[in-house]
């Protein structure tokens, strides 16, 4: 029960009245990562993620959980999809990091003795850097360069999601992402009002507040009148772009939400759609690409960041064993489920170093995460971690290699 067909027979059973929603039925539906590698490979393109996202939505309405896992999840809602309360939370984080507290408290062994997910949640957290208390400019505009491109020289009006752990703990990828797009020509909006996109929500089951999230989202990107929206979070884009879906029986939004969603676009989308503007300085660096689920899968981008990668001189894009095995970050399956996380996580980890890379480079904040606290477990956490967008920034902005290679701060930090 615990494959796809599984699930899939089991939803069908509920469905036709022959099957409770039960606990048993509610625990194989949480075993789910929701990676949609199923989909990838199903040569009937069954639409397996609205299958387990309206299930989860029914799991949720249905079926009680312990009071200990209840609250915990509640715990993580209350605060991830708040920049602010994130943000209150990386004072002390930074503190503890700082002072030598988390090294003393990893090495004495002490987190053995805490419960499973709170040692999680600690294995997982980034390094603070300074980004996380930096606000990213409402408008950037573009640069100036002649163009040959079908723009005609013209900058493109964009708006761009800022996320909720993105503009906390990953806001220099935000501020990267922010110079590709401005060195590219476009024009990049950045509305302070936005929110949580509800993408946690959704792959979580709390179906009423991610509409409530998605609702808010589409009425502040309307308000600033663009072109395109650009996410660099895999799991953010593969939600908003089902925002259709989501909004689909709602006669007030469902029109709304589909004209929201054929705008958005991973930034790897929007940075192929015309040819470069900007010179690409050479990085000898030999690069392992860690495919996001929600970015392979659910969106079918595989090949967009490969080739914005090999656009960069002397950059060596190495691929990497079972490319479609999830790393175990699956929205917040890796604090939900840290055994099997890890397990999937330590998996993934020696795949990347089998390949013996300079770099790592994924496109979700949750993979890095992810592929960080693996790297730790395999006494390796000197090796960088970095996004896509991070590459290519320090190439257009003619960084070295040794910039590159000597950054120290790992997640969290920032190349300036």
């Amino acid at each position: 029960m615990d494959s796809p067909r599984g699930r899939i027979y089991m939803m069908a059973k509920a469905n036709q009245g022959e099957a409770s929603l039960d606990r048993i039925f509610g625990t194989h539906m949480d075993n789910c990562l929701g990676c949609m590698a199923c989909m990838t490979a199903c040569p009937s393109g069954v639409q397996y993620d609205k299958l387990i996202e309206n299930t989860r939505f029914q799991v949720e309405r249905h079926i009680s959980r312990p009071a200990n896992e209840s609250f915990f999840r509640k715990l993580i809602f209350a605060v991830f999809p708040y920049p602010k309360r994130l943000r209150a939370l990386a004072i002390p984080a930074l503190l503890y990091q700082r002072t030598g507290l988390e090294r003393l408290v990893r090495l004495s062994g002490l987190l053995k003795f805490l419960p499973k997910r709170v040692a999680a949640m600690e294995a997982l957290l980034p390094t603070v850097s300074n980004s996380a208390f930096h606000r990213l400019p409402v408008v950037t505009p573009a640069a100036h360069r002649q163009s040959t491109d079908r723009r005609g020289g013209r900058s493109v009006r964009v708006g761009m999601l800022s996320g909720c752990v993105q503009q906390v703990f990953f806001q220099h990828v935000n501020e990267a992402t922010l110079r590709v797009l401005s060195a590219e020509g476009y024009e990049v909006v950045v509305p302070p009002q936005q929110s949580c996109c509800g993408a946690l929500m959704v792959h979580s089951g709390v179906e009423k507040e991610a509409r409530l999230r998605a609702c808010k989202l589409i009425e502040v990107f309307e308000a600033i009148n663009v072109e395109y929206i650009v996410v660099n979070a895999a799991g953010c884009g593969s939600t908003m772009k089902e925002y259709g879906h989501l909004l689909g029986d709602d006669p007030l939004w469902a029109d709304r939400a589909k004209r929201f969603s054929s705008k958005c676009r991973d930034i790897s989308e929007i940075l192929l759609s015309d040819p470069p503007r900007q010179v690409r300085h050479p990085l000898q660096l030999r690069v392992a690409y860690q495919d996001a689920c929600h970015l392979r899968h659910a969106q079918s981008i595989y090949e967009e960041p490969r080739s914005l990668l090999r656009d960069i001189p002397q950059l060596e894009v190495v691929e990497i064993g079972e490319p479609n095995l999830c790393c175990g970050s699956a929205g917040v399956y890796n604090l939900l489920h840290p055994e099997a996380a890890n397990e999937l996580g330590d998996r993934k980890v020696e795949n990347l170093l089998a390949v013996n890379a300079h770099v790592l480079v994924s496109a979700n904040p949750g993979c890095l995460l992810q592929i960080q606290a693996g790297l730790r477990r395999k006494h390796k956490p000197e090796i960088p971690i970095f996004h896509m967008v991070e590459l290519l920034d320090a190439s257009i902005r003619g960084l070295s290699s040794d910039d590159v290679l000597n950054r120290r701060t790992k997640v969290g930090g920032s190349l300036h």
